[in-house]
């Protein structure tokens, strides 16, 4: 699993949340090819909403650091208890498609990631406010 996976587990996206683009199977024909193993998941209905900001302010008020999730990928990571080191916000930024240009300006990495994170985490059920998503 990767980086963005591991926030998306500390959220409680589970994970079914980061699979949740496969629709419920509809009176699907039956087949020898499919078995009825895999459609045990009716897991994308009920990861529709998951508070992420409720989550990460009622870290944020136990942390002993003031840490700014809501600018900071460092401090996003940190409030996780994720490595939140140079070289693990560029396995990230790769593993997010980060432009190549914005990844040799660890500012620019930071800012680019920071938004990238918050609007993957909103495509896939997070209720991030539209001020945070820039």
């Amino acid at each position: 699993m990767g980086l963005f996976g591991s926030i998306m587990e500390k959220l409680g996206f589970g994970a079914a949340a980061a699979q949740a683009s496969t629709p419920l199977q509809a009176a699907a024909p039956t087949s020898a090819a499919a078995p009825a193993a895999k459609p045990a998941a009716p897991a994308p209905a009920a990861v529709s909403a998951v508070d992420v900001v409720g989550k990460l302010e009622g870290l944020a008020a136990k942390h002993a650091e003031k840490l700014n999730w809501k600018t900071s990928i460092v401090d996003l990571m940190k409030l996780l208890s994720l490595d939140s080191s140079l070289t693990a916000r560029k396995q990230m930024a790769t593993e997010l498609g980060c432009p190549a240009d914005k990844m040799g300006d660890s500012a620019q990495m930071n800012m680019w990631l920071h938004k990238t994170v918050l609007q993957k985490l909103a495509a896939n059920g997070g209720n991030i406010p539209k001020e945070l998503l820039h």
